[in-house]
């Protein structure tokens, strides 16, 4: 490898491979954007023509796509707040206290990860169904929060560790208490990491099915669950253009994170600081003297 990038034919080559690589990977991606505005009605590549009528068919009057994509987005959303708080909670929890079993209750906590999701779903349906909370979607974006709130976890501590804490020392020196060193020291330092997460909960609820089948109803059916029974009982070319808006999300979410990272650099965090927390604080102490 060092040999091939010696030399500009091997810089060459390297290249190539690598765009070849790329374009294979993202060929399926590619097709489905490109069957989605095509207007044969079995989906064919490459379309012989093209047409906007199954984005404006998503839409039309008596579909129920917009139902099934407006209960996404809001057990999404609801998984995103629920991943944040047991996921800045567990996260403060091991980076900055004396836990015991630290290692085991990090792994108990990425545990979900690792268990094969139909297992985890056949277990929630089991837990929700005497409660008759089937079909809520509370029960499934909680259900989302189990495998949402690992990914939080991971980002959220790395967050926390690349925080110096001698800021949080010198902000409790000056005799504010710790939720106000967490509420104007440590949050203001972790809000990038709280926005990757958030993306990423939000990204991991939305495209989710093996839960949302199990706990989902007759009357609740969400995106993934509504695309999987068109596929399985009929064949309904407006299938590809929900699938490319979910790779639509997907694509603008990961750039919302490439942006929150680039905003959240030292500086941007070190301005943070510098700003109303540094104010506050001072402000207390001369109160105070």
């Amino acid at each position: 490898m060092i040999e091939l990038r010696s030399t500009l034919a091997g810089r060459i080559t390297l290249a190539v491979l690598a765009t070849l690589i790329l374009l294979f990977l993202a060929m399926p991606i590619i097709v489905i954007v490109v069957t989605s505005f095509g207007k044969d009605a079995f989906g064919n590549f490459p379309p012989s023509s093209w047409t906007l009528g199954w984005y404006k068919q998503l839409f039309a009057d008596g579909s129920k796509w917009p139902a099934a994509l407006s209960l996404s987005a809001l057990v999404a959303s609801l998984t995103t707040v629920f991943s944040l708080v047991l996921g800045m909670t567990a996260a403060t929890a091991l980076v900055r206290s004396e836990l015991p079993l630290r290692s085991a209750v990090y792994g108990l906590v990425l545990a979900p990860l690792v268990i094969p999701q139909v297992v985890i779903a056949l277990g929630l349906f089991l837990l929700f169904e005497p409660a008759a909370m089937l079909g809520s979607p509370i029960a499934i974006a909680l259900g989302h929060t189990v495998l949402a709130a690992p990914i939080g976890v991971m980002i959220l501590m790395a967050t926390l560790k690349g925080i110096d804490e001698r800021l949080e020392d010198a902000a409790a020196s000056m005799g504010a208490g710790r939720l106000t060193v967490w509420r104007r020291v440590t949050l203001p330092l972790a809000a990038p990491g709280l926005v990757a997460a958030g993306i990423f909960s939000f990204i991991t609820s939305f495209d989710e099915f093996f839960i949302s089948q199990f706990l989902s109803s007759v009357d609740t059916v969400t995106l993934p669950v509504k695309v999987f029974n068109v596929l399985q009982y009929n064949v309904d070319p407006s299938v590809t253009a929900v699938s490319a808006i979910l790779i639509a999300v997907a694509v603008v979410a990961l750039a919302l994170v490439a942006v929150v990272r680039k905003l959240g650099g030292s500086g941007k965090q070190d301005g943070l600081l510098l700003t109303e927390p540094t104010v506050g604080l001072t402000a207390g102490s001369e109160t105070s003297s």
